[in-house]
This record gives structure tokens, sequence and C-alpha cells, in this order.
């Protein structure tokens, strides 16, 4: 007996707090709701033992791992857990052969976890289709990025998406209550969080995150009676700030500051955060995707030759791969921080997304419409349609909204010297129409 007591203790001094505190069942489950609380549609697949292949997508922290150990415990079906970024497809094959020889005398498929499926390449993915398709498997991905471009479209068709959000400010607080009251360590010391902004701060939502901050802290007070505030949180974090680096959990804050700092035009800070992402071993793909994004979102009109220079820069660094294609990402960082800047594109469709939201499915005006057959044709389908190129300049100032939008301006042009010609010239073609 007193061996026991000693190996759990012994444990709940060198496990990490958020492995000690790791739930077993969807009722100890913290957050997301929205797909496992009372009567959503994940916890009612798993009730109801038809669970499908699945996909789990949300960013670290937030209990993928933990949920899909959740799965396999309440279906009591046979789990085999591997990471994509030290298996292979040998390692796929020998689980999936011994789930087909378990099949045998089991009627329960067994479940797959792939931690970080989207660093599994095209092969090793294709590896697990036929498994998947005949029900061999049940296969569960976890990934912290869109499975769009990161799962082959063969296996994403085959799997139904989860998305998983960051905690929400109850959900982290009932974490730290929860491990005060019921963790074998804590429990015995006497913890009062007097403020706790820091520790939420600092954790951006990831679960596992603030229990390593809660723990660092606790452990660097001392003591039995542990106060916790603002000052003291920001100190010890500040002091031991390697933890998190060494553990790459500040990965969306370092591409935050990425991003940030070529929408701000500071070529300096945006290379420095592409150096911490390079050394840290960072995807160049995930890096260069970024730069696609961003060159639509805050350069767009301004000057669009920048989604041509990010493009090129993605398709270069997929055939080059590192350490070249750093260069590569170099010259398109900085040529996007120094560029003009404008994100009246990105709005245009956020303004144009809005109202259709509100206004639902207007018809379309009958003079745009599509006339492949007589019958539409007689009921009026493109009738009076003006072809713009039979007009001066190639324009015909009809109306190409519904009626009941016409005169709405969706696309404001930036206040660059590329968009204020394009204003310009809308000016000089719609007149007073739009506003411009």
């Amino acid at each position: 007996m007193l061996g026991k007591q000693w190996n759990e203790r012994l444990m709940s001094t060198t496990t990490p707090l958020a492995e000690r505190m790791r739930p077993t069942s969807l009722d100890n489950y913290i957050g997301q709701k929205h797909i496992v609380g009372e009567g959503a549609i994940l916890r009612n697949a798993i009730q109801s033992n038809l669970l499908p292949s699945i996909i789990l997508w949300g960013p670290p922290g937030v209990g993928k791992t933990t949920l899909a150990n959740i799965i396999a415990h309440q279906l009591k079906r046979p789990f085999h857990a591997l990471s994509a970024i030290n298996s292979g497809v040998k390692d796929i094959r020998e689980v999936i052969e011994k789930s087909k020889s378990n099949g045998l005398f089991s009627q329960s498929n067994p479940i797959l976890f792939i931690d970080e499926i989207h660093r599994f390449s095209k092969s090793q993915q294709d590896s697990l289709l036929g498994a998947v398709e005949k029900g061999t498997i049940t296969l569960i991905g976890a990934t912290t990025e869109n499975p769009s471009f990161e799962v082959i479209s063969a296996l994403l068709s085959r799997c139904q998406v989860y998305i998983l959000k960051h905690l929400e400010k109850e959900d982290l607080l009932e974490m730290l209550e929860l491990a005060m009251k019921t963790d074998a360590v804590l429990k015995t010391k006497k913890i009062h969080i007097l403020e706790n902004e820091a520790l939420l701060r600092l954790s951006g939502g990831d679960g596992r995150k603030l229990l390593n901050v809660f723990e660092l802290v606790i452990n660097s007070i001392g003591g039995e009676t542990v106060e916790i505030t603002n000052e003291k949180v920001n100190n010890i974090v500040q002091q031991n700030i390697a933890i998190y680096d060494k553990a790459g959990e500040n990965h969306y804050d370092i591409i935050s500051a990425f991003i940030k700092s070529i929408r701000g035009s500071d070529p300096n800070a945006a290379v420095y955060w592409l150096a911490r992402m390079i050394e840290g071993g960072e995807d160049p793909l995930f890096i260069a995707r970024r730069l696609l994004i961003l060159a639509s979102e805050d350069i767009g009109n301004a000057n669009p030759t920048a989604l041509v220079i990010a493009n090129n820069c993605f398709q270069a660094v997929n055939v080059i791969g590192y350490p070249e294609s750093r260069i590569i990402l170099s010259q398109t960082v900085t040529y996007l921080a120094t560029s003009a800047k404008s994100n009246a594109a990105y709005a245009a469709i956020g303004i144009a997304s809005e109202i259709v939201r509100k206004t639902g499915n207007l018809p379309v005006p009958l003079h745009l419409r599509n006339a492949p057959t007589k019958l539409m044709k007689d009921i009026g389908y493109g009738e009076n349609y003006e072809y713009s190129h039979g007009y001066a300049n190639n324009f015909s100032a009809q109306e190409y909204l519904p009626t009941e939008l016409s005169g709405t301006k969706i696309y404001d042009p930036g206040n660059n010297v590329r968009e204020n010609e394009l204003k310009e010239y809308l000016k000089k073609l719609w007149g007073n129409k739009y506003g411009y």
C-alpha cells in the first residue's frame, strides 16, 4: 500500500499539471460545447456509437487529443495513436494489419488517432484511404491547420470535420478551479488567485498553456500558501520565457507578430519574426500560405503585383524547401512589408457577405440571366442585356445589382496611388451612382 501511495505521489510531482488534469469522460471535458455539449452533434454520434472518421481542427491546447482519448474510452474500442512527426507509412500499415486481424474476433473497429495529421505527406495520407473507406479503422485526425489545405481531398471527403475553438474565459477559470480542488499536489496548498488577467492573457485560450503557466507560477512562489497576482505571474514568466519557445506553444503569437509587422510596413520586425519561425523549424509552406493571404487582405489593389509575388513564393518554396527557401521567403516578406497597403478588397467581401446574410436570395435581374433554352428566352431571360464591348469605351451603365440594392457601394478603394486612380476611373464611369 505504501508503495502504491509513493508511486502516485511521485507521478503527481513529475507529471506536468496539464497531463494530470486530462479528463477521461465527456462529463469532465471543459469547453467545445458546440460539438460535445448536451444534444450537440458529436456527442450524439458518440453516445449512439455511430462515429464516422473525423478531423478535429483547432488551435493548440483546446482538447483535441483529450477528446480522441475520451471517445475511444467511452466507446470501449481499441485505440492506436500515431504522431505525424515521427511515424511513417510502415507504422500506418502495421496498425491497419493489426486492426484487420483483431477485426476477426471483434465487432468494434479500432480508432486510429493521428496527431498533427497535416504533417503527413500525400503518400502517407493515401495509405489510410482503403482502411478508412472499408471501415477497418475509424480515423481521428488532429490538426492546427486548415484541413482543406493540408488533408488530401480523397481522405477529407471520407471524414467529418469538427472545428474546436479557443477556450472562453469561463472555461479557463473553471479549469483552474478544478485543478486547485482535485489535483493531488495543488489541493494540499492554499492557493489564492487575487488577480487572473495575466494568467488568462498568457494562455491565449490554450488550456494546456494555462495549466503550464499556473504550475510554473505556483512552483516558483513555493510554500504552502500561494498568492497569485498579475505582477508575480508576469515576472516569473519573463524569467522562464524559454520554456514556451522550447515547447513551441507561442506558435500563434509569433505568426501574429509576423503578419502585423508586414501589415505595419516594418520590414525589420517582419524579417526578425520570420527568422524566429525558421529557426524554430516552422513549415515553410505554412509561412508562404500566410503571405498569400496577406497579399490580398492587406495590400490588395494598392499593389496587385504583391499577390503575384506571394504566389510565386509559395510555388518556389514548395519546390525548393529549406535551407534555400529562407532567402525566397525573406525577399517576399521585405517586398510585402514595403508595399503600399489597402484592405479595401478584404472589406468589400465582408460587406457583400453581410448584405447577402441580411437580404437573402434576391432575384437576378432578368437582363442578366442566362437563357440556354427557347422557353427562357421567350419569358424574358437575357432580354435587353447590353453587351459592354458593343458600347463606347467598352462600357454600358446598365444595372448589375438586384433592384433592391441599386446604388449600394460595396467596394470602396483605399487611399493610395493605385486605388485613387481606380476611384477616379469608377467615378468617370458611374458618376454619382456609387458615391465615388
